[in-house]
This record gives structure tokens, C-alpha cells and sequence, in this order.
């Protein structure tokens, strides 16, 4: 059976073309949904690679995988004697169950939100490319298994989404990388044959099925890791070709995406709850630095520093010196309650609240009783500017390559829902009509057509 998968930043969606139907079927993949979000928790991370090891249907693969993974899977069986984890237990959780035993469990178990944000990332030694490899392959083989379930037969190809850049720096090596990654993950999980397709171009493919007539249009693509901008020639004398690569005017790409609007939003509006905006009882601003790194999320380095010993002692000494000691300590709690993931969802359920109300409250009860912080609509487009800069900047990009202004722009991914995102998007290009895409499921739909038109 043939597919589209859309390995997302923020969510999971698997598209099928049933036999005799023209429209895209999105399959279920959690609790009746068609996106799974991309999230992952182990009750120990060394049970990841035990997971892939266990789901691995292929022999020979599943043979390699073992030779490869002798010490990580050693590791596991020490873990399970001394934890005394059964042999049957649960060890990883997906999706919405993951988010729960997260915020149920902090800090007994290994977390990890947004893998793909990761793949790309610069310096990363051969140990760390060899874990996100094993978190990928488990989260494809657990959307991978599902999908089977929900389409009655075996997925053998499919089309994976790509961002036009996975990182900034470096971006032809950070490209190749997450290639690799998600190649050998999707091997693994027992697809077997995997083509690439750029996300915006496969939005505008599901885009250009309604088209009654020829159009140029700029598809502009807000993830929630990425946001990818394609100009395409589409409509009826395009959309029967097998070669697409003259249509495909200028397309650019970048790392901003709606976890950096999240990001700076924890940073700007509820860090300073935590000591963010303290003063040093010399009366200087308090070093920013391991404030913004507890929220970097989406930053291995950032990350790696803030649960590092270095950081901790460093925080013991600023509750000292600084005048406002109260606030250092809840900061130092929610470290060493590892809930500077649930801060950041946090932001992000007030972005989303954001998108219809004027003003909303975060409740952060779980960091401290009763505390909590109200956010304007204002204060989070003050917040985000400078990334939402970066998202519109990316247009001119695409069209600058093009040499050519767009009959209409194409606007999908979930952070495009944001009033402000939205906004910023249609005063960039002032009088060109607007056209809301499946702000989430365009991208997993495209993919599925051209799934179906390479492989069909």
C-alpha cells in the first residue's frame, strides 16, 4: 500500500488513497485522530533502543540493528533488573500519552518533544546520532504499526515530508544528516521504499486539486519547527505531469517555526516569574543565559548545558547573590522537576488560546500552588516579533528567486492559525488574496498525491 507521511515537528499524519476514491484518507492514528503529536516518553531512555530492537520485522535489518546497538541494548537489560521494570511493562509512550506521563511523572522518566527539531543539529557525535536515529525509528514504528491497523493491509511506500532547510548553519550537511536519519528510521520501521518531497511543495499539490484554471502561487508553509516558502506554477495544464522541476519557480526555508514563537513567548512573559528580569544585589540584570537555555527546547547544546552540573551549581550561587532569591529558587525547582518542557507547552497553550481571545491565563500551579500569569494578544505579538520577522522574510526569499509576483498566496501549517502570524503575512504583500489551507493536514494530503503519482 502506498502513503504519505508527514513526520512533523509538532504532530504525526499518515495519508492513504484508498482503491476507486479521489479524495485523500487521513488514517487514525491516536484515540480517533489523525495527528499523533510528536512526542516521546520512556521510563528510561536507555529503553528506546530495546523498543526499535523489539519492532524491527525485517531480519536481516533487525539482526544489523543489534550488532550496532550491543552496548545500548545491555544497558537496557540492567536497567529493567534494577528498576524491576517486567519484561511486559510499557516502557514508551506516544503522542498524547506521552504529554501525560510527562507532566504526571517529570522526573522519573526521559522526555523528548519535537524530535525532528534535532536532526539537523551541528556537532553531534556519533552516540547522539545514533539515539535520535533510535527515537525516530521508534516513532515511526509506532505510527507506522497504527496506520497498518487503521488501513487493514501493509504500507510498503512512502513520500516523507522535508523542510526546505532543517537548520541554518551549515544547512547542506545538517540536510544530509536528518536525511540519513530519517532514511534509516523509515527502513526500520518497515517501509521499503521512501521518497523525500519538500513540505511546501506537496501543500501546494494538495492545493492545486481544486484549481479551475492556471495560477502562480506562493505557498508559504508554518510549521511548528520550520517555515518553507515554494512559488509553483499550478492549475490544469501543470497538474498531469510526472516532472514537476520547471513549475517550481523559487522556493527558501528556514529553522523558525511555531516552537520558537512558543520559546519566546515562556521567555518574555512567564521566565521573569522565575527570575528572569531579577536584579543581582549589586543592582545589575541577572545573566539571561541559563533562563533562555531551560526554554530552548529545540537546541541539543541549550538544552545539554542546562541539566549539566555546571548549571546547577552555578544556580545554587545566584540564589545568594541575587536580590530576589524567592523567584531564583522556584526557578531551581522547576529544574530539578524537569518542567521546563511543561513551561514551554505551557506558552504554547496560551498562543493557541491567543488566536481567539484577546487575553487568557497560564496556569502554572504545577510549578508552584496557585501561580499563575495573564497574557494579551498585544504582550505575545511584542514576544514574537523577531521570529515572525524572520517567517515573513522568507517570502522575499522565494519570490526573489522566482522573478515574479504570485497570483495568490497559499497559507498552511498550524502556526499560521496565529492572528499575528496571519497578519504579519498579509501586510508583506498588501493587496494579493489570501487562501487558507488544512492548516494541518495539507502538507500529509500533498504528499499522498505524489505518493501515489511516483509509485500509483
Amino acid at each position: 500500500m502506498i502513503s504519505g507521511f508527514d513526520f512533523g515537528t509538532s504532530n504525526c499524519a499518515l495519508g492513504v488513497l484508498p482503491a476507486g476514491q479521489q479524495a485523500v484518507s487521513l488514517l487514525p492514528l491516536e484515540q480517533g485522530k489523525a495527528f499523533l503529536p510528536s512526542a516521546l516518553y520512556a521510563l528510561s531512555r536507555e529503553l528506546i533502543s530495546e523498543y526499535v530492537g523489539l519492532h524491527i520485522a525485517d531480519d536481516s535489518t533487525r539482526q544489523d540493528f543489534i550488532e550496532r546497538r550491543k552496548s545500548n541494548l545491555a544497558q537496557a537489560r540492567r536497567v529493567r533488573q534494577e528498576e524491576g521494570f517486567a519484561a511486559d511493562e510499557q516502557s514508551l509512550f506516544f503522542g498524547r500519552e506521552a504529554f501525560q506521563q510527562y507532566f504526571d511523572w517529570p522526573e522519573d522518566g526521559y522526555f523528548v518533544k519535537s524530535p525532528k527539531s534535532f536532526l539537523g543539529a551541528s556537532g553531534l557525535q556519533a552516540p547522539q546520532l545514533a539515539f535520535f536515529e533510535d527515537i525516530v525509528s521508534a516513532m515511526m514504528q509506532h505510527v507506522k504499526r497504527r496506520a497498518d491497523q487503521q488501513a487493514g493491509a501493509e504500507i510498503t511506500h512512502t513520500v516523507i515530508g522535508r523542510p526546505v532547510n532543517f537548520q541554518g548553519l551549515n544547512a547542506s550537511e545538517s540536510n544530509q544528516q536528518a536525511l540519513d536519519i530519517l532514511s534509516v528510521a523509515a527502513r526500520r520501521a518497515g517501509f521499503k521504499e521512501v521518497e523525500f518531497l519538500y513540505e511546501p511543495i506537496a501543500a501546494g499539490l494538495y492545493y492545486e486539486q481544486a484549481l479551475q484554471q492556471n495560477q502562480t502561487v506562493l505557498v508559504v508553509d508554518v510549521g511548528g519547527g520550520t517555515t518553507d516558502c515554494a512559488l509553483v506554477r499550478m492549475g490544469p495544464d501543470y497538474c498531469h505531469k510526472d516532472n514537476r522541476e520547471a513549475d517550481f519557480l523559487g522556493h527558501s526555508g528556514e529553522r523558525v517555526g511555531g516552537n520558537d514563537l512558543d520559546i519566546q513567548l515562556a521567555a518574555h512573559q512567564l521566565l521573569p516569574l522565575f527570575g528572569s528580569e531579577s536584579l543581582m544585589k549589586t543592582g545589575k540584570p541577572v545573566p539571561k543565559q541559563a533562563f533562555f537555555n531551560a526554554v530552548a527546547t529545540n537546541d541539543v547544546s541549550a538544552q545539554t548545558t542546562f541539566n549539566s552540573l555546571e548549571t546547577g551549581l552555578y544556580l545554587d550561587q545566584l540564589v545568594r547573590d541575587n536580590a530576589e532569591p524567592d523567584l531564583i529558587r522556584r526557578f531551581v525547582r522547576l529544574r530539578e522537576e524537569r518542567q521546563n518542557h511543561h513551561l514551554v507547552r505551557s506558552a504554547e497553550q496560551a498562543k493557541i488560546a491567543l488566536s481567539d481571545n484577546d487575553q487568557t491565563q497560564v496556569d502554572l500551579a504545577y510549578a508552584e500552588a496557585a501561580l499563575s500569569h495573564d497574557i494579551s494578544r498585544n504582550a505575545y505579538a511584542e514576544a514574537v516579533e523577531r521570529p515572525v520577522d524572520k517567517m515573513v522574510a522568507l517570502m522575499d526569499e522565494a519570490l526573489a528567486q522566482g522573478g515574479c509576483q504570485p497570483d495568490c498566496i497559499y497559507v498552511t501549517g498550524g502556526t499560521a492559525q496565529s492572528p499575528v502570524v496571519r497578519a504579519a503575512i498579509e501586510r508583506k504583500l498588501g493587496n494579493i488574496p489570501v487562501v487558507d489551507g488544512d492548516h494541518f493536514g495539507s502538507v500529509a494530503a500533498g504528499l499522498t498525491v505524489w505518493a501515489n503519482r511516483i509509485y500509483g
